[in-house]
């Protein structure tokens, strides 16, 4: 007999039990009251088990589960339950007694438990639970659970982009947020999966500290684990004419046009067919799941990768485009999610991107709110530009948008730090125009906006090529080396570099300041807002879908000044205010539109209009506008605006959801106008002085701040205290925070 010694390994304790808070709920009603139960369903690996055992935990219930093995054995699942040689109708009675029963993997049922379970669904006298996979044939008594309508169907959607995060902050520990997004494209909502990959990720010892944070990254090779193996099987096992060679050129160059010189077209079509390959209406192929092409990259050998790989030129076009559409999509104000694989695909492989390409990225991630995210392109820029002067700058506006001040020097490198930390928004200003995180004035000089590839905004390029093993750019240089001999894996070169044509490409893509004429738009995705009937330049007009259809200058989306959010972070509301310069649409944010009036244009004027109305319905309406485009964080704080401009208490309930809502999908943001939610109906003044006093400071050195008296700001704090339900200064800073989801 043959012994297989399995390695040992610690047995982990599992994961806390994190988001999920609307399926729990319904899962806990379904099963209490006159109600019968309920059906939850979802691909394998998405949770269902953990979800339902949570459920009903604390309750006295019954629980089996089908097993592949004992489907050939009568009444197997029930064998704890039943006795031996049992019919139908006696095990019906025999379980009417029960009177909440969970049924697992219900699926792999033998016909007579899954009769069993159909059958005491029908006699209603046992509340049932029944977990069930999709894309398995399941017993018909089964399935019929939910088509004959003996029970209603819980259909388990992926776990949302923040609650992974949350998952993975409670479960994993801090990683920043491309790692977070990185697993979260893989594993598509398959937990099982994360949970493997973060393991093996951790084994491999492929995390690694983020410079001056405690947050982990992880670049690099993707661990082809057991599970990977097991979701891959299908694809790893295609032996058909063709068809391995299809997957492997996909796999290196995705997306690539459909024509008879680069893919064969019989293999194309077997392949997505069996829903292997996707392809667009552009009539571009790429591989179906984000998983199989690192998967199929890491089982190529070294001469196939060599062969398969195309060249830097190629893939240094693709990544240029991707600058330029997202650059365009920032000059029409619509920050929607836009496809752009290649940078992504250069981060994962760890070899680096240019600082402008990492500028844009990070400029265009703030605008969507994703803070944490625009941080870590801007730090990615860092990697092969130290002393770039836009990716410090997006740094400093992500970071102090996250509420932390501190960091925001750190890494702007500012000499001293004085001037920052006493709260002296002129001597920031001063020590950010010396350092290489400046505050844009009107009088810089703005690189022009590239036109590259304006056409193909719905479209990557179809040259995007990763995987070339010869031209990495290396992490830490500034540019790559097309002669270096570097493992196979997606590269990129500075968008400063000419394409094949000889085309000059722009140094650093940005957008004009607001009022500033922008780029035409290329886009039917735009919605129609309403506008004057004679729109002005940078002012958006009725669009349509007609791309032939000469459309208006839309207004371009307002940026920050490094000053004004980083006496914000430090709860300096005046000298916030008093350093908004260019950037009117800062004021706006920070509740004061009547420093903004006239000099916006477009939703970010209606914003400014209705705020200086104190019109609830109005603000409502510019931040659905705002939600539409894609400004998350801008629609959250127009929201919570509206909380104190509404007279009608139910209308002011529902903006309070939704600014929630959308603020905890923005990454840790915390800016004032986000504080009022916590901070409940206090006055302004009483705002500001709780903001300093939870940030630290006694009651002397607000009042020294505020040009008060110390009596004065005791009186407001406890004022404060009294609305807010707090005992002491020291609960302060939790009042502040921003809610969060409670993991159950």
């Amino acid at each position: 007999m043959t012994t297989f010694e399995r390695d040992a390994k610690t047995l982990e304790l599992p994961w806390p039990f994190t988001g999920r808070q609307d399926e729990l709920e319904l899962i806990r009603g379904s099963v209490a009251g006159g109600r019968l139960g309920i059906v939850v369903t979802g691909p394998a690996g998405r949770g269902k088990t953990r979800l339902v055992t949570e459920a009903v935990r604390g309750t006295d219930c019954a629980r089996v589960a089908g097993t592949p093995e004992t489907r050939g054995l009568p009444f197997a699942a029930f064998a704890h339950l039943l006795p031996e040689n049992v019919s139908l109708h006696r095990a019906v009675q025999l379980l009417s007694g029960v009177r909440l029963l969970l049924v697992d993997d219900a699926h792999l049922l033998d016909d007579a438990s899954a009769a069993l379970v159909h059958q005491l669904a029908v006699h209603g006298r046992t509340r049932l639970v029944v977990v069930a996979t999709d894309g398995t044939r399941a017993p018909g008594a089964i399935s019929r659970l939910w088509t004959g309508e003996l029970l209603p169907r819980l259909a388990l959607e992926p776990l949302p982009r923040e609650e992974t995060a949350q998952l993975l902050a409670a479960g994993a520990g801090g990683l920043e947020a491309l790692t977070v997004n990185r697993l979260y494209r893989l594993c598509q909502g398959d937990l099982r999966l994360l949970r493997e990959l973060v393991g093996a990720v951790r084994e491999q010892g492929l995390l690694e500290r983020v410079a001056d944070s405690a947050e982990w990254e992880w670049r690099g090779p993707v661990p082809v684990t057991a599970t990977v193996r097991e979701r891959t099987a299908d694809l790893l096992e295609r032996t058909g004419p063709g068809e391995r060679e299809t997957l492997d050129r996909l796999a290196f160059g995705e997306p690539l046009a459909t024509d008879a010189d680069t893919l064969d077209l019989a293999a194309l079509e077997a392949l997505e067919a069996d829903g292997l390959v996707h392809i667009d209406d552009h009539g571009t192929a790429r591989l179906a799941h984000p998983l199989h092409g690192p998967v199929l990259r890491a089982a190529a050998g070294r001469l196939r990768a060599r062969r398969l790989a195309r060249t830097s030129s190629d893939r240094t076009a693709a990544l240029e485009t991707e600058t330029a559409t997202l650059t365009r999509a920032i000059a029409e104000t619509d920050v929607r999610a836009v496809p752009a694989p290649v940078g992504e695909w250069l981060v994962d492989e760890g070899t680096g991107i240019p600082a402008p390409h990492a500028a844009v990225r990070a400029h265009f991630a703030r605008l969507r709110g994703e803070l944490r995210e625009a941080a870590a392109w801007a730090r990615e820029g860092l990697r092969t530009t130290p002393d770039d002067r836009l990716c410090r700058l997006e740094l400093t506006l992500a970071t102090a948008q996250l509420g932390d001040p501190g960091s925001v020097v750190t890494w702007a490198g500012e000499p001293g730090s004085v001037a920052a930390r006493s709260g002296d928004s002129e001597s920031v200003a001063a020590q950010a125009g010396a350092s290489g995180a400046v505050v844009p004035r009107a009088s810089d000089p703005e690189p022009a906006v590239s036109e590259a590839g304006a056409d193909h905004r719905r479209s990557p390029a179809l040259s995007a090529r990763p995987g070339d093993p010869g031209t990495a750019v290396c992490r830490g240089t500034a540019s790559g080396d097309p002669s270096s001999d570097a493992p196979a894996g997606p590269a990129g070169q500075p968008a400063h570099l000419t394409t094949d044509s000889g085309a000059p490409r722009p140094t650093a893509p940005t957008t004009p300041s607001p009022g500033q004429p922008a780029a035409p738009a290329a886009d039917s995705r735009t919605p129609q807002l309403t506008a004057p009937t004679t729109p002005s330049a940078g002012q958006p007009a009725h669009l349509t879908t007609d791309s032939r259809t000469p459309r208006p200058t839309p207004p371009t989306p307002p940026s920050a000044g490094a000053a004004t959010w980083w006496a914000a972070a430090r709860g300096d509301l005046d000298a916030a205010l008093d350093a908004v310069g260019a950037e009117p649409y800062d004021a706006v944010r920070l509740g004061a539109p009547e420093r903004a009036a006239g000099r916006l244009t477009g939703v970010f004027a209606a914003h400014a209009d209705a705020l200086a109305r104190g019109d609830g319905p109005a603000l409502d309406q510019a931040a659905h506008a705002l939600e539409e485009r894609g400004f998350l964080l801008f629609a959250a704080e127009a929201y919570a605006q509206a909380v104190r401009a509404h007279r009608d208490p139910g209308a002011a309930r529902t903006s309070r959801t939704r600014a929630v809502a959308l603020a905890r999908r923005c990454q840790g943001a915390r800016t004032p106008a986000l504080a009022g939610l916590v901070l409940g109906e206090l006055t302004a003044r009483q705002r500001q002085i709780v903001t300093l006093a939870a940030a630290g400071l006694t009651n002397r050195q607000i009042a020294e701040k505020l040009t008060l008296s110390v009596r004065t700001v005791g009186n407001h704090l406890y004022s404060a205290y009294t609305r807010l339900g707090a005992s002491d200064r020291d609960a302060l800073p939790c009042l502040v925070e921003l809610p969060e989801a409670q993991p159950a």
